[in-house]
């Protein structure tokens, strides 16, 4: 069967499957209630591939954080240790509806879809820097979002939008 967008839900694992369960189901990490923790989706390795091909295929990173003029506006935030409320509201302000159905591409074998509520409420437990880079994206793919790997955020979208000034004067690896 060929995966797309159309059918991508059809084909998820089980949360003990997934390779990055221990970071919402282990207490030394982040253990996420069962209500939250059942509307993760992992994504089995074919559909996580499909979701890793898309964002190739389209040549979203192609010049980082996005292919050159795809985008007509970009926002960036920076995390650091004391500021992940910061960050939540800086999430929130894109403005998308809670029960946003969002893909998350970490690696070719390993993606998930949540509601964006749960991606804003829990981005320290699905994003982990120094080591991740994570593409948000949604299938219209006027917005995207890279979680970076240096505790960069960048947000890029076709929609009228205006970038904040929460991170103005901060040092971002791509300007």
């Amino acid at each position: 069967m060929k995966i797309d967008f159309d059918n991508i839900s059809q084909n998820t694992i089980s949360m003990d499957q997934f390779p990055l369960k221990w970071r919402f189901t282990e207490e030394k990490y982040d253990k996420l209630p069962s209500q939250h923790l059942e509307q993760l989706k992992p994504l089995n390795k074919d559909a996580a591939r499909f979701l890793w091909d898309y964002i190739a295929n389209t040549k979203l990173h192609s010049n980082i954080p996005f292919k050159k003029d795809l985008f007509q506006t970009i926002d960036k935030a920076k995390i650091r240790d004391d500021n992940a409320q910061e960050i939540r509201k800086w999430l929130y302000r894109r403005g998308f509806a809670f029960d946003k159905p969002v893909y998350l591409c970490w690696q070719p074998d390993t993606g998930m879809i949540v509601p964006w509520k749960l991606l804003i409420k829990y981005f320290d437990s699905f994003y982990y820097g120094g080591s991740d880079d994570l593409t948000v994206i949604d299938q219209s793919l006027t917005w995207a979002l890279l979680f970076y790997h240096e505790n960069e955020i960048y947000f890029g979208t076709n929609e009228d939008y205006v970038p904040g000034t929460d991170f103005t004067g901060t040092d971002f690896t791509w300007e």
